[in-house]
This record gives C-alpha cells, sequence and structure tokens, in this order.
C-alpha cells in the first residue's frame, strides 16, 4: 500500500528458501520460499497492515498524512533478508538515474522485523549505512544492543539478555544444578545460550552436554542430538531454539520415545500455539511475552474477502492450505475449487486465534513507534489543535532521531527505549498444562520484572505443572545434596556440581546443606555424633560421685580411722612396755601425721578450685614431712639408745625428748619454708586441659611453679630416704626390742611407691594423674601404718603374754 511515509516490513512467513542451482551459464533463478506456510508469522504481518490502517484513520496521530507499507517474506533466510532489505531501501524498479543525486522516491523510511536474529543483523548492516531505522518485534539477540554495530536497531521485545538471566534464575529457583542445553546453531541461539551459560554459571549451575543444530543441517545432526537428550542424565533441558527448529528437534524425539525430560523453554517457541500438539512436552516452562490485547484485530483477520484474498499470493497460499482448495485460476481439473462458501470463522489456526497475542502486540507496537517518531518529526500541537507539514518530506535520519525519544502508551502498554535500543524487560511465566478435554494449553503462572530491584524480579503466582504427571518439583542434580555433617569434594575432571560427600574431620562441623568446607568448634566446644552442631564439651575432674572417687575416699577415710583406732590402743595401753619402749611421744606425733596424710588426699577429689588446688599441694608435702620426721626421730632413737649402752657414752643426753621434738619441728619447717615460697611466687592453681583429649575438658590443677612441686617431692624423698639409709643401719639390732626393721620395711615401701609414682604421674592421662597421687599418698601411708604400727598393736591386743619387760630384754 502506497503513502506519505512508507515503512518496511520483514517476516518470516516461510522457514525454507529454494535452493538456487548455479552452472554460470544463465542468470540464476531469483530467490524464492519454499515449504509450508506459517500462519502465526502471517498473522504479525496482518498485524502491522491493522496497525497502519487504525493510524491513517487516527485523528490524534499524523492526521493529513498516509502511510504505506511494503512487507516481504524473508523465509527465515539470510539471503533473502539481504535481497529484502536492499529492495527497501531501493525500490523494485529496475531504473538507473544517471544524475547525481540518487532519488530516494523507493526507499522506506524505517523496517519492521526481521521475525529472527541472523536475518535483523544482515537487514540493519545493509540499511545502518543509510540511517533507515530498524524496529524488530521478534530479534532478541543481546548482541544487536551493541550501537557501535547497530547504530539504527530498535526492538519492542526484551533482550535475550534480560531472557538468559531470568532462565538461570528460574532453574536457580527450582534447585536445578545439572541441566542439559540445545541452541540454534544462529546468532539468536548461540548468543542467546552463551548469555545464559554466563548467567547459569554465576549461580552455580552445570551443563552436562550443549548441543546446537540448524534446521538446515542434515538429518543425521538432528539425530544426534535428539540421542544425546535420550542418553544423557540431566532431566531438565534449556532449549534456546527459533521455533522452526525447536519443532524439527520434537519431531525426531517423538520418533523414539525418551524418558521425560523437563523443557525449560525460550519464548521464541514455548508460546508457540503450534507446539502444543508435541504432549511429551507437557510441563514445559519458560518465559513469554506479555498477553495482551489488540482491540478490533480479531475482526480485522477475519474480515478477508474473496477478492482480497486472490489479490495476494500470501493471502492466497494461506487460504488454499487452510480450506484444501484451490482458487480459480489455481485449480487443476483433479483440485477441489474454492466455491466462496468457506468460513473462516470456524477455522482454527494460529492466524484466527487471538487468545494469546504476544509477538503480534510486539510488531503493533514497533508500527506505532515509528509513527510516533513521524508524528514528532513533522506535527506540532498549536492551539489544542494537531498540525502536520505536508509538503516537507522528514528523512530516515530525523526519524530515527526521533525514535529514540519516543515513550508513549497504547492500549495500556508503555513504549519506550533506552539508550541500547531496547525497551523494560517484562515476561510471564508460562506453563504447558494439560486442560480439561486433555490438550494442551499455556497457563501464566508468574511474572518477571527486570526493572524492579535484585532479587524481587521473579514472581510465582500459582501452581506449576511438571514433566509427565508429576506434581512434585523434579530433581536434577549431578550428585545429591551433601547432608550437614559433611563437605563436598569435587570428582576429579567433572564439573563443579559433581563432588562427593567426605565427613567433617574431627572436631569440625558443617551445619548447612552443601558445605563446601567444615569449621572447627570453639576451643571448649565439640562436634556431636552427625558433626553438624557444636555441644559444650563435657567437663571432667576425680569427682566423689563416680566410682573410682568414692574407692579413693573409702580408703582415705578407712586410714584415717585406722591411725585413730591405733592411738587409741597406743592410749589405752600407754604404761605397757612396748608402747613405753617405742618412744610413746612420737609414735601418737606420728599416727597424727598419718592421720592427716589419709585426710589430705580427699583435697584432691571434686572440682579443683583455688583453695583446693593450693591447699592440696601443700597439705600433702607438710603432713609427710611431719611423718617422715617423725620416723626419722624414731630410728635416730633407736640407734642412739643402743650407742648410749656403749661405756662412757653420755650420746642420749643430746638426743632426749626436747631434741626430738626440735629435730621434727626443724625438718618440718623447712617444708613449711618451701611451701611458703611456692604459694608466694607461684601456686598452684585450676585450669581447664583442652590438650588431653579433644572432646572433653579435664578440670586439674596447675602446679604454677614445677620447681616448686619438685622441691617439695624432692625434700620428702630426701627424708625418706636418710630415714631408709639409717633404718638399714639399725636393722640387726636386737628385734625383741628395737623397731628398725619394722622402719626399713617401712620406708622401703615408701620409697619404692614414691619411685614407680613420678613415671606413673607423668604418663597419666586426666583425672587419672590425680587418682595415682591420691593412691601413692594412700600406699604410701598405709605402709607406714601397717609396718611400724601392726606387729605392736597385735601383741598388744593378741599376744599380752610378750608385752612384758622381761620379754623385751630378753635376747
Amino acid at each position: 500500500m502506497d503513502g506519505d511515509y512508507v515503512i518496511g516490513g520483514s517476516f518470516a512467513i516461510h522457514y525454507y528458501m529454494h535452493t538456487v542451482k548455479h552452472n554460470y551459464t544463465i542468470l540464476p533463478e531469483p530467490l524464492r520460499c519454499t515449504g509450508s506456510m506459517d500462519s502465526r508469522e502471517l498473522r504479525f504481518a496482518r498485524a502491522m497492515t491493522f496497525a497502519v490502517e487504525e493510524i491513517n484513520n487516527s485523528t490524534e496521530l499524523l492526521p493529513g498524512i498516509k502511510l504505506g507499507y511494503k512487507i516481504y517474506d524473508s523465509c527465515a533466510s539470510v539471503p533473502v533478508a539481504a535481497h529484502v532489505a536492499f529492495q527497501l531501501s531501493n525500490g523494485p524498479e529496475p531504473v538507473f538515474y544517471p544524475g547525481e543525486n540518487c532519488s530516494q522516491s523507493g526507499m522506506v523510511v524505517a523496517v519492521v522485523g526481521s521475525s529472527g536474529s541472523t536475518p535483523s543483523i544482515s537487514v540493519s548492516r545493509i540499511i545502518g549505512s543509510l540511517n533507515i531505522p530498524q524496529v524488530s518485534h521478534f530479534s532478541t539477540c543481546a548482541c544487536l544492543s551493541d550501537k557501535q554495530q547497530y547504530p539504527n536497531f530498535f526492538r519492542t521485545i526484551p533482550s535475550d539478555q534480560f531472557q538468559a538471566d531470568a532462565l538461570a534464575k528460574l532453574v536457580k529457583h527450582f534447585g536445578w544444578t545439572w541441566i542439559g542445553a540445545v541452541r540454534s546453531d544462529s546468532d539468536y541461539g548461540n548468543n542467546g545460550m552463551a548469555s545464559f551459560l554466563n548467567a547459569a554459571r554465576k549461580e552455580g549451575i552445570c551443563v552436562e552436554y550443549s548441543e546446537s543444530f540448524y534446521r538446515t543441517n542434515p538429518q543425521s545432526k538432528v539425530q544426534r542430538v535428539a540421542n544425546v537428550i535420550r542418553r544423557s542424565t540431566a532431566l531438565v533441558v534449556v532449549a534456546f531454539l527459533a521455533s522452526g527448529d525447536m519443532k524439527i528437534l520434537l519431531e525426531e524425539l517423538s520418533l523414539k520415545p525418551s524418558p521425560p525430560r523437563q523443557w525449560i523453554g525460550s519464548e521464541s517457541w514455548v508460546t508457540a500455539p503450534e507446539m502444543l500438539s508435541y504432549s511429551f512436552c507437557a510441563g514445559a516452562i519458560g518465559f513469554g511475552i506479555q498477553k495482551s490485547v489488540i482491540p478490533g484485530f480479531r475482526d480485522f483477520l477475519l474480515d478477508l474477502s474473496p477478492t482480497e484474498v486472490a489479490l495476494s499470493p500470501l493471502l492466497t497460499e494461506f487460504w488454499e492450505g487452510a480450506f484444501k482448495c484451490r482458487l480459480g485460476k489455481n485449480a487443476a481439473e483433479d483440485d477441489s475449487v474454492c466455491d466462496g462458501t468457506e468460513d473462516i470463522q470456524t477455522l482454527k489456526s494460529p492466524y484466527t486465534d487471538t487468545s494469546y497475542l504476544r509477538i503480534s502486540n510486539m510488531v503493533y507496537k514497533a508500527v506505532y513507534a515509528i509513527a510516533h517518531a513521524i508524528h514528532n518529526a513533522v506535527c506540532e500541537n498549536r492551539n489544542a489543535t494537531i498540525q502536520c507539514d505536508t509538503f516537507t518530506r522528514a528523512d530516515s535520519q530525523q526519524i530515527l532521531t526521533q525514535l529514540k525519544k519516543v515513550n508513549f502508551s497504547k492500549n495500556g502498554y508503555h513504549v519506550s527505549f533506552d539508550a541500547n535500543g531496547d525497551p523494560v524487560a517484562l515476561y510471564e511465566l508460562v506453563n504447558w498444562q494439560r486442560g480439561e478435554s486433555g490438550s494442551m494449553e499455556l497457563v501464566t503462572v508468574g511474572h518477571y520484572d527486570a526493572s524492579l530491584p535484585v532479587g524481587k524480579e521473579f514472581h510465582i503466582s500459582r501452581n506449576v505443572s511438571w514433566m509427565g504427571t508429576r506434581t512434585q518439583v523434579p530433581v536434577s542434580v549431578c550428585t545429591n545434596s551433601c547432608p550437614k555433617g559433611t563437605r563436598k569434594v569435587l570428582q576429579k575432571g567433572k564439573p563443579i556440581c559433581c563432588y562427593d560427600c567426605v565427613p567433617c574431620p574431627e572436631g569440625e562441623i558443617s551445619n548447612a546443606t552443601d558445605s563446601s568446607d567444615c569449621f572447627p568448634c570453639p576451643k571448649e566446644f565439640w562436634p556431636n555424633k552427625e558433626r553438624n552442631t557444636c555441644f559444650p564439651k563435657p567437663v571432667e575432674f576425680l569427682s566423689f560421685n563416680e566410682v573410682l572417687g568414692i574407692i579413693l575416699a573409702t580408703f582415705s577415710v578407712g586410714g584415717a580411722s585406722l591411725a585413730i583406732i591405733t592411738a587409741a590402743v597406743f592410749l589405752r595401753h600407754r604404761n605397757t612396755p612396748i608402747v613405753r619402749a617405742n618412744n610413746s611421744e612420737l609414735s601418737f606425733l606420728l599416727l597424727f601425721s598419718l592421720t592427716l596424710c589419709f585426710l589430705c588426699s580427699l583435697t584432691f577429689i571434686g572440682a579443683p578450685s583455688e583453695w583446693s588446688c593450693m591447699l592440696r599441694h601443700t597439705a600433702f608435702g607438710i603432713t609427710f614431712v611431719l611423718c617422715i620426721s617423725c620416723v626419722l626421730g624414731k630410728t635416730i632413737v633407736v640407734l642412739m639408745a643402743f650407742r648410749a649402752t656403749l661405756p662412757g657414752s653420755n650420746v642420749m643426753k643430746w638426743f632426749g625428748p626436747p631434741q626430738q621434738r626440735l629435730t621434727v619441728v626443724f625438718f618440718t619447717f623447712i617444708q613449711v619454708l618451701i611451701c611458703t615460697i611456692w604459694l608466694i611466687r607461684s601456686p598452684p592453681f585450676p585450669v581447664k586441659n583442652l590438650t588431653i583429649y579433644k572432646e572433653r575438658i579435664i578440670l586439674e590443677c596447675a602446679l604454677g611453679s614445677a620447681v616448686g612441686f619438685w622441691a617439695v617431692l624432692g625434700y620428702i624423698g630426701l627424708l625418706a630416704v636418710f630415714c631408709f639409709v639409717l633404718a638399714i643401719l639399725a636393722r640387726k639390732l636386737p628385734d625383741n626390742f628395737n623397731e628398725a626393721k619394722l622402719i626399713t620395711f617401712s620406708m622401703l615401701i615408701f620409697c619404692a611407691v614414691w619411685i614407680t609414682f613420678i613415671p606413673a604421674y607423668v604418663s597419666s592421662p586426666g583425672k587419672f594423674t590425680v587418682a595415682v597421687e591420691i593412691f601413692a599418698i594412700l600406699a604410701s601411708s598405709f605402709g607406714l601404718i601397717l609396718c611400724i604400727f601392726a606387729p605392736k598393736c597385735f601383741i598388744i591386743l593378741f599376744k599380752p603374754e610378750k608385752n612384758t619387760k622381761k620379754h623385751l630384754m630378753n635376747k
């Protein structure tokens, strides 16, 4: 249709180009399209003519100016699209103008199209040098946003960059980390899939395979892609395919049943009504352009008279294909002739289906965007009336400049372009669901708005139907999630989504699924058995409530009681010869010190505190020195007593009772002095030992100064050795009188116990260190009381006849 300003149109009404054979002897035949017609694309072309006629009938937009159009079939092919671009630039007239200025009478002011990214790239490179703006309704390749390469390109459909990001977020939202990818081997598929894979990688999604093909490839290539899908372990397939390519792939997959797959589709095919016939893709989900309503458009589509159909080769082909008849002159003898009774109102076809106007609205908005640009270039508002300059023709450069500024709304849909010529990205999340009749239906289940803040762009508003008959979200992962208490270890040579689940090392936890690392518990905490939570470590010390503590406490109290009973026996028989002969004063002092030795072991049982730590070591050191001092005094008395029997000896006057008391006090005072210095300089203190056992805390007393501790023990050992040596010297004295042999045995036991104690003390872990120390105290104490006092008590209680001066003096 002619007009004051002519708009070009390029639509892929057919999907194949006739293969031209070149023999280089004659002029090649013209390019032409073949194959079946895509009635959906015909509807897009008719949407352009509808919009032009609607604008021409408007009194507000371009009043007094008539728009025309030139619409071509690009066959979804680059050679044909390039040929169309030249026709739109020059006009079809084979006329040469010899003048200096080329005529622009055949040039269109703008172009709507094409229906694919690759043809659009070819058209843009050709008409871009002439500054002819191009507004595409269906070219989504993100590469077309590059204004350095395509300065004249605009589109009313969002860029694939937005769709790729949305698809990656969709896959991540449902927890799919192991997917397959199929794409068209074209600018649309390759660039779109590259954007998706980049976005998916950022979301931690892995791709098992990435295959590409084009509808003109050999059938063997399509079969190979189909077999890869059938053999794959990934249940989710992301298909960035043009609808024509997707149709070929689904045809191939339908020949041989394959395991169910969850299809994720790009808007090119997932909203195409003709695809819904492939029922094995039930549950497919993807993003589509928003549904819309164009008032009067359906009536326009159905208002086709036989005369109008006959004038257009495309409409004729559509009519004959839809009704399976031939129009007049095209009919052969055996063909069914169209008799005029065909009713397009009853036709079930993508051409007449206006229930989901998505891309048709993109065409409609593209035409209106161009019209607004022309309006802004030649019209102005004067005194509330619009006046347009019908004499001066605006060139394509002016239209291009104004197109960048358009900002309007039509039928409630906003139209504007950003600096890259892209609109705001708005998508519907569509799902293939079975209707009540069993047929497949497109159901909108959510929305995506790229203009919203990060994290809020994606919204699902209703239930989604999944592949097959599943009601639950299918799981598509290379490896199942690692539970808490484990960490991921990547499998060598495989993507990051393929890993093994390894339990956390000792002392570490992971409290989240799919944790890439384990974390150590705080110092005083330890993992539970599952290694997913840290609990406070159990505190361990030698307690009065446990069996070992009770046994040691019982022996301690029993030993003290035994010492007290012995003292009572000695006190009751204090005037008997055996008691009088064994230095009763030192004996009672020894029994008193032994009682303290037994009782001081109780300070080692129970939770350590500052006072108990200081008391247990000092009390132990002082009481034992008091005990050994008494034994030493008794030993010296025995030796001196027999030395005093020699003629002229007055030794006993130097070792009488006062000297004995002084000896005990002197030796004990030295230990008291050592303990005092130890407590002042670096006393023992309670600590939490975290090194012996990793899983529990040992409460114990730190020595403070190790020198002080070993000085106390060393002093006790020195006295014990000295006493032992003296007892050995006195061991051959008459048995009936002296107790030198008894002291020798007791010192032998004492020294053996404490010599054994040292390695046992150093090597015993935790509370057993304390138990070893208590055992050494009790063993040495029992050794003393039993060796020194048991024989005497036995004579006093059971052999009183031997408790006489005569018996003691008998040789």
